[in-house]
């Protein structure tokens, strides 16, 4: 049975977002001369009568009171009175067997993208997210924000709702919200990753416990982002609170060789070939198993362990780099990520030396990786010449996520960055988006002057590889081309790789120089 009060809530949404928007206020004496011209006076009576009543149906003349319980950026429902909704919806489903669900969405490294875009534009893109989401839901769908990056759908009882179909309407949220949104002239893509959970496998039969179920497949969504999507599942909550939890099991996973590198092969868009791996940090804890860098990076961080998690990656990149070479695979370098806090260690030139001559290997197949956001920022001596220290000693300096810290040409030349990567957020849909292929191509048209290569992150598809490759980025890597992956299956993966790549066919009378 429908309560009186949430009856009067969903009108008055609907009456608010229906009728009451800007846009159609704007046509309202155009539609009133209208209906005078055909209708004649009783027309004109008729709405002035109307109107007023619809107005204070729909909450028009509510004031304060009414913006408290919407947001003001979105202009979607807040909790509360999502909640309602919500409360109402649960039990209209089961009285019956119906279904329902509640879906929380978030914009992935949505900290990056603000810090990128500024706030006006970081408001543009909450407001524009929100309006995609509310347009690829149904009419008696509701739609709500959270805090910060975060939104909220709850769907209206529907005859059945399954797996399939829910993971289905998760895949039409991403696709809607993939849309490049115009900004400033120029257009930024963002993805989203989604958690949902159906009425049927909450925890709880209530509204709040629905969305906590919800909000809980977001947070597992996140942290196996970006663009991933989780259904809920009752080890999901034991997981989450396993992952805040890992403060000390770091120093026994460090000191057993639990934190390795894993590497993700970066190829030429020109041959196909092999140029290099990047090392990224995983943990493979014996009873957790492979837990995500995001869930542990921040707690390393906080533990003041950085330098030690840097020396792990060092030692085994250099060791992969010498078992490559025993076993005559042709891998020129491996990429290391440093980090501020390593940057700033006075001994980081010295350091690295000693462990290449160690290993004896040349400095120019170790690749430093060095934030663009650390480069942009930094007037920190020591960074300074730690980066002129690495760069002369002859290891290639990689500018990382390249287009999301402001450094300037400068910078770049200061640095003796030897390769830009181009940041993921660059390459979504790069093969669709007009104006993200003018984006690349200004970098690369950048780069090819300041006599740079350039390395494209994030490649997914054969699409964005095919038209990076055309518009003459030097390299890629991505989950297109294989997520990252142990030491020991990265022998497999290159053999495999390796005998793919065909040499392309030579015409009859031409000979290459």
């Amino acid at each position: 049975m429908t309560s009186p009060t949430s009856t009067y809530i969903k009108m008055r949404r609907l009456l608010r977002q229906g009728f009451f928007r800007p846009q159609v206020l704007t046509f309202l004496p155009a539609l009133l001369l209208g209906g005078y011209w055909f209708g004649g006076e009783g027309v004109i009576l008729l709405a002035a009568l109307l109107f007023p009543v619809l107005a204070l149906m729909g909450g028009l003349f509510e004031g304060d009171h009414l913006r408290c319980r919407r947001d003001g950026t979105t202009d979607l429902l807040l909790r509360n009175d999502f909640l309602d909704l919500l409360a109402e919806a649960i039990p209209r489903a089961e009285a019956r067997n119906w279904s329902t669900a509640c879906f929380v969405i978030e914009i992935d490294d949505w900290g990056e993208i603000s810090k990128r875009i500024g706030t006006t534009a970081s408001e543009t893109i909450l407001r524009r997210t929100g309006e995609r989401i509310e347009s690829a839901m149904r009419g008696a769908d509701f739609c709500g924000r959270l805090e910060g990056p975060r939104y909220v759908v709850g769907l209206d009882p529907v005859r059945r709702v399954d797996l399939n179909t829910a993971v289905g309407v998760a895949e039409r949220l991403q696709s809607v919200t993939g849309e490049a949104i115009a900004v400033d002239q120029t257009s930024v893509h963002v993805s989203v990753s989604i958690g949902f959970c159906l009425n049927s496998r909450a925890p709880k039969r209530t509204a709040d416990g629905l969305m906590e179920a919800a909000e809980t497949a977001a947070e597992e969504a996140r942290s196996n982002g970006p663009s991933a999507v989780r259904a809920y599942s009752g080890e999901m909550q034991a997981a989450i609170a396993a992952r805040h939890e890992l403060t000390d099991d770091l120093l026994a996973a460090f000191s057993e060789g639990q934190i390795r590198p894993y590497f993700q092969p970066q190829i030429s868009t020109d041959t196909g070939r092999i140029t290099g791996f990047e090392a990224l940090a995983r943990w493979l804890h014996p009873e957790r198993g492979l837990i995500p860098p995001g869930d542990f990076l921040p707690t390393v961080e906080e533990a003041g362990l950085m330098e030690r998690l840097g020396e792990v990656m060092f030692y085994h990149s250099c060791s992969a780099l010498r078992a490559w070479d025993r076993a005559n695979l042709d891998v020129p370098t491996v990429g290391i990520n440093f980090s501020a806090v390593e940057l700033r260690n006075p001994k980081l030139a010295d350091k690295v030396k000693w462990e290449i001559d160690r290993f004896d290997l040349p400095p120019e197949r170790i690749t430093i990786e060095v934030l663009e956001s650390v480069v942009a920022e930094t007037d920190d001596d020591t960074i300074c010449r730690n980066i002129a220290a690495l760069a002369t000693l002859g290891c290639p300096i990689d500018l990382d996520d390249f287009g999301t810290g402001h450094a300037s040409i400068s910078s770049i030349r200061r640095f003796a960055v030897s390769r830009l990567k181009i940041d993921r957020s660059f390459v979504m849909r790069v093969h669709e988006d007009r104006e993200q292929q003018k984006l690349v191509s200004a970098i690369l048209l950048m780069a090819e002057q300041l006599d740079l290569d350039t390395l494209a992150e994030g490649v997914e598809s054969i699409g964005e590889h095919a038209m990076l490759s055309q518009l003459g980025c030097g390299h890629i890597q991505g989950f297109g081309l294989a997520r990252p992956m142990p030491f020991e299956d990265t022998l497999s993966w290159i053999e495999k790789h390796n005998a793919k790549i065909v040499e392309s066919p030579m015409l009859k009378g031409f000979s290459r120089k």
